[in-house]
């Protein structure tokens, strides 16, 4: 019997309910319960695919190449589970696949209406396809209550609450307890609100978790209890933590799985086993030293349009016990080629990131040109990846105009759109016309990797399958005049037609891969290359 649990948030946005879901989850698991994890999001985007990373931070890519939101990576890193196309799902969806089927004449001529064919697609989407061994579906439902958008999410979840019955199903509400300064107090007028509102929609939430920065006074928690309608033992406290991966930990000490399973009634189920967690707690806490990256990129003033860059990063630093100082810098500051790139001088170590467009690419060129010039380790990803082949180009092989397509037209174009490729046995055909969201190469494809190559050594293997999100490829036309400069192509596409990976020979550790490799990172599995490039970073940190 699959048991659903709901996660809804109050008061504001950002409290966190991505990682209360995760976390959650991983309790679960620890407990020795499948769990999936869903999200449904109250835009009208069909995916996040098209969205401003300032808008809506990083797109998250499964292994099926569906565009999701940041939190399926929370997870994923959390849980280890990989994430699928039918575990995000978003207003713009429902409405496109209703429209379609209204058009193709599929629902006999009835009025269509937000109840009940909105909220019965969202309810099958909530039902369908749990997977193998799943114990409990987690469900998170972006925004907060009282939002406009929200209602038809509220409002079908309400439905499966009385469908499933309390045996199968449990609302947990997000909220924040502000502390006021001035008058010595934390509020919970706020909390007591965000569930009124719940309610005057129908759903009681059984299970409170109350975000705060310091500790809920018994009093306190007996207030929110009566004035919400739950058990005192239902007010769970969600106390700041240092570090995200602390949390599961805090939310068990706090009694939240427990709380979960009593409401299924749930008396024997197996003690958790958090050593995992507390292995990683003591390690993040205890470092055997430290190593600081420079992350040139575009949007560095939006962490999140980088998070699982950055995740990943600390999972590296996880694999050589040390910890990361990631120092986010502004690949535009280095547009203007007489800008200093003196704040690249203290770093053990340069990423550059994904993007899109000209702005701030020349920045990233610079910094890669640093790295390669100073021995200093480089690892650049999907366009970072493509700029340092341009770089390299333009001042290794002697191809002054080399360059990429995405800036325009080109006499070199070193990378250029990609007009095709295959996925399985469906050739993709595209153009420079065709719609931007949902054409891109998505999702994990196959790389060959070069005998012998400082690829081949890290991952200890001679196939690999990464997570892709790009439109343009390294053109195979210029790789013999870079292979002659000391640039080696040491990941290929089994057809040979694709580049995937460049290293630089006579470099420590300068690497380019196309694909997204922080998208499979965990906190228990760090990814290899990430791993080798912050003991690359330790290594050049003893040079400094």
């Amino acid at each position: 019997m699959i048991r659903y649990i709901f996660i809804t948030g109050g008061v504001v946005s950002s409290l966190g309910k991505g990682i209360a879901s995760a976390a959650l989850g991983a309790l679960l698991q620890s407990r020795g319960y499948g769990v999936r994890l869903r999200k449904l999001d109250p835009y009208l985007n069909v995916d996040p695919g098209t969205m401003s990373p300032r808008q809506h931070g990083e797109v998250f890519v499964t292994d099926d190449g569906a565009e999701t939101d940041l939190d399926l990576g929370h997870y994923e890193r959390f849980t280890g589970v990989s994430a699928r196309q039918s575990d995000n799902i978003t207003t713009g969806r429902i409405y496109s696949n209703i429209i379609e089927r209204e058009r193709r004449g599929d629902y006999l001529g009835a009025t269509i209406q937000v109840i009940p064919h909105v909220t019965n697609e969202i309810k099958s989407f909530v039902l369908n396809d749990p997977g193998q061994g799943v114990d409990f579906v987690l469900c998170e439902i972006g925004g907060t209550v009282g939002d406009i958008e929200g209602l038809p999410f509220f409002e079908a979840i309400r439905q499966l609450g009385q469908e499933l019955g309390p045996q199968r199903a449990v609302f947990i509400h997000l909220t924040l307890l502000p502390y006021i300064p001035a008058a010595g107090e934390m509020k919970t007028k706020p909390t007591q609100h965000s569930v009124k509102e719940l309610r005057s929609i129908g759903i009681q939430p059984q299970i409170l978790l109350c975000r705060c920065d310091r500790p809920i006074p018994e009093n306190e928690k007996g207030k929110i209890a009566s004035f919400c309608n739950v058990r005192p033992s239902s007010v769970i406290e969600a106390r700041d933590v240092g570090h995200i991966y602390d949390v599961p930990v805090a939310y068990h000490n706090e009694g939240l799985d427990t709380e979960v399973l009593a409401h299924f009634g749930i008396g024997d189920a197996p003690a958790p086993d958090l050593s995992a967690w507390q292995r990683i707690g003591h390690t993040i806490r205890n470092p055997d030293g430290e190593v600081c990256i420079g992350l040139v990129g575009k949007y560095t003033d939006v962490p999140d349009a980088y998070k699982s860059v950055m995740e990943a990063l600390n999972h590296g630093g996880l694999a050589n016990q040390v910890k990361v100082d990631i120092r986010l810098i502004d690949s535009e500051r280095f547009d203007d080629e007489v800008a200093p790139l003196d704040i690249l001088e203290g770093v053990h170590g340069i990423l550059l990131p994904g993007g899109f467009g000209e702005r701030g690419a020349h920045g990233k060129m610079r910094a890669a040109r640093f790295a390669r010039e100073r021995k200093i380790p480089c690892f650049g990803i999907c366009y970072g990846m493509q700029l340092s082949v341009v770089e390299a180009a333009r001042h290794l092989a002697g191809i002054k105009d080399a360059s990429t397509s995405e800036f325009g037209p080109t006499k070199e174009p070193v990378v250029g759109l990609m007009e095709e490729w295959t996925k399985g046995n469906e050739k993709v055909v595209r153009d420079a016309n065709t719609d931007l969201g949902g054409t891109m190469r998505l999702g994990a494809y196959p790389a060959r990797l070069a005998e012998g190559s400082l690829v081949a050594s890290i991952y200890g293997t001679s196939e690999i399958y990464e997570r892709h999100r790009h439109r343009y490829e390294v053109n195979t036309k210029y790789i013999p005049a870079l292979e002659k400069q000391g640039v080696l192509f040491s990941g290929m596409s089994p057809d040979g037609r694709l580049p995937e990976i460049f290293e630089l020979k006579d470099h420590p550790w300068f690497i380019g891969v196309q694909f997204h490799p922080e998208l499979r990172s965990r906190p228990f599995e760090p990814h290899p290359l990430f791993a080798s490039f912050i003991g690359a970073a330790i290594r050049q940190s003893r040079l400094v």
